[in-house]
């Protein structure tokens, strides 16, 4: 076994960091994620199910505010997506104090890719097993971008990541389409939820966040989801 599998600063012959892609692996058995981009509002999406009925679901969250007008989520190791908040939510904050309004989502995202990129060239650290969908509103409009272990990103229409994202994504390529209302676009992430569903799908166990023209982020309620829920049925 080459040393390059356990190096992370190690190149393997076939140029690939192994760690990297030992990372993406992680990412792939995450729980699915996914958001789109209307024409004018971004939706976040994601499956949610505890581990065990003893649980206090209440508690477990993975669409979080980066700020007043971003929300992100992850698929991946909860702990390592709890560090990159913590620092995106700082970052934002001393943006805001410094300048008084609110920072572009692509500057954001770019500190969040720096940060990861990081962890792929330091001596003593690992990548970090989640990628993020991030999503914003601001004066260039709806955004919707992706950031993988790497530190690479990308601007996205739409996406998806976690286990079963090959399918999900092609479902995505046969529903988007550029004029898409943020309504419609939130009934297409639950329908491209369900598709890899193996039980019935329910306000407990997705969690949906949207940003629309107000530029507010928010999560939805059980009881929005809920409403939701039964129209596409």
């Amino acid at each position: 076994m080459s040393g390059s599998e356990f190096s992370l600063t190690t190149f393997a012959a076939n140029g690939k960091l192994l760690q990297i892609e030992y990372a993406l692996n992680r990412v792939a058995e995450g729980r699915p994620a996914l958001g789109i981009k209307a024409k004018n509002g971004v939706v976040l999406a994601t499956e949610k199910k505890v581990t065990s009925p003893l649980v206090d679901e209440t508690t477990l969250r993975k669409i979080e505010n980066l700020s007043d007008s971003v929300g992100m989520v992850y698929a991946g190791m909860p702990p390592d997506y709890r560090v990159l908040l913590s620092r995106g939510r700082k970052q934002a904050q001393q943006y805001f104090t410094t300048y008084r309004e609110h920072q572009p989502v692509s500057q954001l995202v770019r500190e969040q890719a720096a940060v990861m990129q990081e962890f792929t060239q330091s001596g003593g650290v690992r990548p970090f097993g989640i990628s993020l969908m991030i999503a914003g509103y601001d004066d260039s409009g709806p955004q919707l971008f992706q950031v993988d272990p790497s530190g690479s990103y990308f601007a996205w229409k739409a996406s998806a990541i976690g286990k079963n994202h090959v399918n999900a994504k092609s479902f995505l390529e046969k529903r988007y389409n550029e004029d898409i209302e943020l309504e419609d676009a939130i009934h297409t992430a639950i329908l491209t939820l369900k598709e890899g569903f193996e039980e019935a799908i329910t306000a407990d166990n997705i969690e949906i966040g949207i940003i629309g023209e107000d530029r507010i982020f928010r999560i939805l309620t059980p009881a929005e989801v809920q409403d939701y829920l039964g129209e596409v049925e």
